[in-house]
């Protein structure tokens, strides 16, 4: 295995040089860019534009997609078991391909039911592809510098924030919500099958070492024993009886209910605080901006200081700014929009990274076969958070912030009694 041309280090603490890296790096940051906007923040137009069509109310796709979500969960589970027989690279290829084909169905839905198995199919999709393929991809390129890697692929979420609900509003303006929804299927099928032709399972099949780093380095400082079965030495039911792997799951999750919670309905919440949709949609798009700048700065605050302290400070400031815009003063309302933007990208940051950080990328695609369907049956619960409270509040989305705050910070709570290396055996090998 050849060297890299790093820094005198060995490359371990480089922010930027990845190499031949950096194709996985933007493969898993356009997973999440159809991610968020498909299953997310789309859905600031989307959901509003097939209940009209439909003829029912907002809620109740906004709860249908809360069941979508829940059996979504068998999704999950399957191509866990899926992706560890087969790889991160035919399962992240084959689910983004069924996401764009659901999303197209989605776009044709007639009623309830059809947008409810449609919906199945694209949440179920694109998480998959995204948490565990994206996820074991993370993990076993970038062992140690997850934090930053998934900083750069959470800008999707941004740059989601940014483009998606522009492009999609365009998109159903001229064409409808059939055609409109159209195009964005297509392109995630294209995305599938050229992640099929060119992403590898792990960084030695392109020549480098995982997190790129020089062989010197890789020697005395990773655990580099082959793992044979592939598990890690892990099985299922040792995986369920494990309390790191619940305390993971659902810490990660409930900060996902928080992220999604928000950006589902974060046109609609500034709707409601009296701008128009344009004005409404271009706030979104500024804020989605400075919020790349912020998945980075997490990502680099992440490979510092560690997942475990990031996370708590990540879930006090995001609960902050959930209570600041409760309050509907504009002026505090403006800050808590900045940190929002911020924070945006940062609940998916946590949902590879901590994984990894606690189980290490030695059987991770086994561990992450029963992490994942956890965080996403927690995660789901954001759309019947929203609504719910719609529901109660005279469609009025600002009480769902002061629940999603209470969440944040009893996920910070969680995460306090979290031990962040407890099974890592690259980080063991370097205390060693």
């Amino acid at each position: 295995m050849s060297k890299t041309n790093s820094k005198d280090n060995g490359n371990k603490n480089s922010l930027f040089h990845f190499g031949v890296g950096w194709v996985t790096i933007i493969y898993g940051l356009l997973m999440f860019w159809f991610y968020v906007g498909m299953c997310n923040d789309g859905s600031n137009i989307t959901v509003p534009a097939l209940a009209e069509k439909m003829g029912v109310a907002r809620a109740d796709l906004l709860n249908t997609n809360t069941i979508a979500g829940l059996v979504g969960v068998l999704f999950f589970i399957i191509m866990g078991q899926v992706n560890h027989k087969i790889g991160a690279r035919l399962s992240s290829g084959i689910c983004i391909v069924i996401s764009g084909i659901g999303y197209i169905v989605l776009g044709n839905s007639t009623n309830v039911l059809m947008y409810t198995v449609a919906m199945c199919f694209v949440a179920g999709g694109i998480m998959s592809a995204g948490y565990i393929g994206g996820g074991g991809l993370v993990a076993q390129w970038f062992p140690k510098k997850k934090g930053i890697v998934m900083g750069y692929t959470t800008m999707g979420h941004n740059l989601a924030s940014a483009f998606y609900v522009p492009l999609i509003t365009y998109l159903v303006a001229r064409f409808g919500i059939t055609g409109g929804m159209l195009p964005i299927g297509i392109a995630a099928i294209v995305l599938g099958i050229l992640g099929l032709i060119f992403i590898r399972n792990t960084p030695q099949e392109r020549g480098i070492n995982p997190d790129n780093v020089s062989d010197e380095v890789y020697e005395s400082e990773y655990d580099a024993v082959t793992d044979e079965e592939g598990d890690g030495g892990w099985t299922t039911k040792k995986l369920l009886r494990t309390k790191e792997l619940w305390q993971v799951g659902v810490t990660t999750g409930m900060f996902q209910i928080c992220s999604a919670g928000v950006m589902t309905q974060l046109v609609l919440r500034n709707m409601e605080l009296g701008f128009s949709q344009n004005t409404a949609i271009l706030i979104m798009t500024i804020l989605a901006c400075v919020g790349t700048a912020g998945s980075w700065v997490i990502g680099a605050l992440d490979l510092k200081y560690g997942t475990k302290p990031t996370m708590i400070g990540y879930g006090l400031w995001f609960m902050v700014a959930l209570l600041l815009n409760f309050t509907n003063s504009m002026p505090f309302v403006y800050i808590s929009l900045f940190m929002i933007a911020i924070g945006i990208g940062g609940a998916a940051n946590f949902s590879s990274s901590l994984p990894t950080s606690v189980f290490g990328r030695h059987g991770f695609n086994k561990v992450n076969s029963i992490i994942f369907p956890i965080q996403g049956a927690v995660q789901s619960m954001a759309f019947l958070v929203n609504g719910v409270t719609q529901n109660l509040f005279d469609g009025q989305i600002r009480y769902a912030y002061p629940v999603l705050a209470a969440i944040a910070l009893l996920t910070v709570i969680l995460t306090v009694f979290i031990d962040e290396h407890k099974y890592n055996r690259d980080y063991k090998a370097a205390e060693k």
